[in-house]
Order: C-alpha cells, then sequence, then structure tokens
C-alpha cells in the first residue's frame, strides 16, 4: 500500500476564479508543480479530487472537466511533476440538470472520491492526507482516517484555531507539502 496526497484543485492547486468555465482562466499558483514535484518524490501518489457542481448547474460538461484536467496534468508534467488521477464529483443536490441532481457518496464532504482513488491507486487512506481550502475537504479525508491541512487560499483565508477538523492550517500548499513531509 502507498501515501497519499489528495488535493483539492479550485482555490488550492489553481487559483479560485468561481465557476471555471475557460481553461484559459486556469492559473497554478507560483508554487504549484514544486509542490507536487516534491510529493512525487517523497514517494506519495498525488490525486486530485474535486467537487464540479458547475456541471449540475448547467455551467459546463463533464468533457471540460476532463479537458481541464488534461491541461493542468500537462503543465505540472512539463515542470517534472505528476498528478496519479484525476477524479471529480458533477453532482449537486439542487442541480439544475435534472440527471445530475442527487445527494451521492463522491461530493465532499463525503469520502467516495477519496475511496475511489485509494481503490485505483492502491493507497491507504489512514497514512494519507487531504489538503484544501474549504472545512468539507478536510472532512472527507476525515471521514477515511487521513490527516487534513487547509490551505489559506482560495476560501480558507480567515480559517484558524481549532473546531475545523484540521490538523494543520498553513498559507498555501507549498506550505502544506512542507508540514506533510515533516509528518512520520
Amino acid at each position: 500500500m502507498k501515501r497519499g496526497v489528495f488535493l483539492d484543485r479550485d482555490g488550492t492547486l489553481i487559483e479560485e476564479v468561481g465557476y471555471l468555465d475557460r481553461i484559459d482562466r486556469v492559473r497554478l499558483f507560483p508554487y504549484t508543480v514544486d509542490a507536487v514535484r516534491l510529493l512525487n518524490r517523497a514517494g506519495f501518489v498525488v490525486i486530485v479530487a474535486t467537487n464540479q457542481a458547475g456541471v449540475a448547474r448547467g455551467f459546463f460538461d463533464e468533457a471540460f472537466v476532463e479537458a481541464t484536467h488534461r491541461s493542468i496534468a500537462q503543465t505540472l508534467a512539463a515542470g517534472g511533476a505528476r498528478v496519479g488521477g484525476f477524479y471529480y464529483c458533477p453532482h449537486h443536490p439542487q442541480a439544475a440538470v435534472e440527471s445530475y441532481r442527487q445527494a451521492c457518496d463522491c461530493r465532499k464532504p463525503q469520502p467516495g472520491l477519496l475511496r475511489r482513488a485509494a481503490a485505483d491507486h492502491r493507497i491507504d487512506l489512514r497514512q494519507s492526507f487531504v489538503v484544501g481550502d474549504r472545512v468539507h475537504d478536510v472532512a472527507a479525508g476525515a471521514a477515511v482516517g487521513a490527516q487534513g491541512v487547509i490551505v489559506r487560499t482560495g476560501h480558507g483565508d480567515g480559517v484558524e484555531g481549532t473546531g475545523h477538523g484540521a490538523a494543520a492550517v498553513t498559507d498555501n500548499l507549498i506550505g502544506a507539502v512542507s508540514w506533510i513531509l515533516r509528518q512520520p
């Protein structure tokens, strides 16, 4: 079994822009490639796990989400960094698109995306980490025994103290990676 790091996408891996509906709006943080490459070199399987309610709301389709993930993967690869897989939830309980209107086990804070990725990549969830800019990111990790880290980028600005379930709160992804690499 391998150790994994599950990264939220918007506000964690890339800049938060609201509903990302054009690939030309994708902006990796200046440290994103380095952060992912450091995790790769430390032997972690890096997985992106993201809620994409814009599909359910009719703002874009799943093909766009997948094209965006291919673009991000190419940018990372150009810098020597690799994501083992991209997993996303297109559902929302109040979806405008009826076929996506459901309460599912893959929409964070539910842990379905993490469980699916762990099965696909032979990841030991109890030896893994979840990094995101929202409390529901770390809640998904807590549900499977992974440690959570909240980053202050994206929607994480202003998260302090305790009560959110995170093992750590850092300024950004590179800070989260630094914290993770110091854990036994």
